[in-house]
């Protein structure tokens, strides 16, 4: 075990250990964790040894320094454990320890040649942070070096979350002439301001978007940073996106935090439009709460609470299903949201014109099982009760 405590010892004071994992716990020892793993940490620019103990029910962390870790170590191997594969930039290491305490070692070419110290790993975002981005700046997220202010932190991963989702959509949109997409409900338009950014700084296309929102006073706002920006593809009008008109073909509609039946307003003109993309974050679902009924689902209807959550997810369940309906192909994403709703839900649809037999099936049953009859199927029209015959 002297050969066993030396290699510990040299891997650890040389900064050599990359990771480690302890197992098969000996016979007749009292078994408290099952596994035990091990790599190196950077800390508050110091560097410690994370062992990480893992029991049936939980995992506890301890950060040890080099001494302490490398007693912790050789006493695992001496008292708990029978092997252990440690992974060094130099070899491999896996360690058998027999049942008379003999240790036999097997060294190996070294099969990892990188670590990480960093305690909370760098994620690549869209936007990078330290990377002067104006309209970041311009709206207060970062400062003019590109670093990204702590108060703004969860509106920068807002913001890049968002360019994921729309960096996915990226192939059902036809990128070969000028696109033109809408967002309504935009508000301050920070969102807004980063789709733009995205589709012409980052990706070079050519966009024409407008922010539609009810508020005069953000509106102008958002146009006077549109204008100090130069973002000429960028533009804000004061309206409601149910009576907009002008546009006959739109690629992309956007319509996040539309209260209620804006939502489906929005999803209507949607498919008024042919928008081969729809993003929609829904808030306030209250249409369906007075609505649905079914005798055999009377538990959930009886409290005011339980029926307004399930109402909600009806309602968002009808709008998914409604949109296949009229050909597109859905799905109900996590949006991160620090300012709205907590429902965090997030319709992403893609058109595909399929007739969808099964989905027009699954909403006659739907609505019939409830008993509703919902605002997005009159606002759709004849388009969509054609569909249904």
């Amino acid at each position: 075990m002297e050969k066993v405590y030396s290699i510990i010892k040299e891997i650890i004071d040389n900064d050599k250990i990359i990771y480690a994992v302890f197992t098969n716990v000996k016979k007749g020892v009292e078994k408290e964790f099952s596994t035990v793993k091990i790599k190196p940490m950077l800390i508050k620019n110091n560097k410690v040894i994370q062992v990480e103990y893992h029991y049936t029910d939980k995992v506890k962390h301890d950060n040890l320094e080099k001494e302490h870790a490398i007693e912790e170590l050789d006493r695992l191997l001496k008292t708990y454990f029978k092997q252990a594969i440690i992974y060094t930039i130099s070899a491999d290491y896996q360690i058998l320890i027999s049942k008379k305490g003999v240790a036999k070692i097997i060294k190996k070419a070294p099969s990892r040649n990188s670590f990480d110290l960093s305690h909370n790993r760098k994620k690549n975002y869209i936007i990078e942070e330290n990377i002067p981005c104006p309209f970041l700046f311009t709206l207060g997220v970062m400062d003019e070096t590109g670093k990204v202010f702590k108060k703004s932190y969860d509106k920068f991963r807002q913001i890049n979350r968002y360019l994921e989702f729309i960096s996915d959509s990226l192939p059902y949109l036809k990128q070969n002439k000028t696109l033109q997409i809408v967002d309504f409900g935009s508000g301050k338009a920070y969102l807004t301001f980063a789709m733009y950014y995205y589709f012409v700084v980052i990706k070079k296309l050519n966009v024409n978007i407008i922010g539609l929102d009810l508020k005069t006073d953000v509106i102008e706002l958002c146009k006077n940073l549109a204008v100090k920006l130069k973002y000429d593809g960028l533009n804000f009008v004061q309206g409601d996106i149910k009576n907009y008109e002008g546009l006959e073909k739109v690629d992309m509609v956007v319509s996040l935090h539309a209260c209620d039946t804006a939502t489906d307003a929005a999803l209507a003109k949607s498919i008024e439009w042919d928008a081969d993309v729809i993003f929609a974050v829904p808030c306030c679902q209250h249409e369906l709460f007075k609505k649905i009924h079914n005798d055999v689902m009377a538990p959930l209807e009886n409290h005011g609470l339980i029926k307004e959550r399930i109402s909600s997810l009806i309602t968002d369940s009808v709008r998914v299903n409604a949109l296949e309906v009229m050909g597109y192909n859905t799905q109900v994403l996590e949006f991160i949201d620090m300012e709205h709703t907590p429902k965090n839900i997030l319709i992403r649809a893609y058109k595909t014109g399929n007739n969808n037999k099964k989905a027009i099936k699954e909403y006659k049953e739907f609505t019939e099982f409830w008993g509703i009859r919902p605002y997005l199927e009159e606002a759709i029209g004849e388009k969509f009760t054609n569909k249904l015959k």
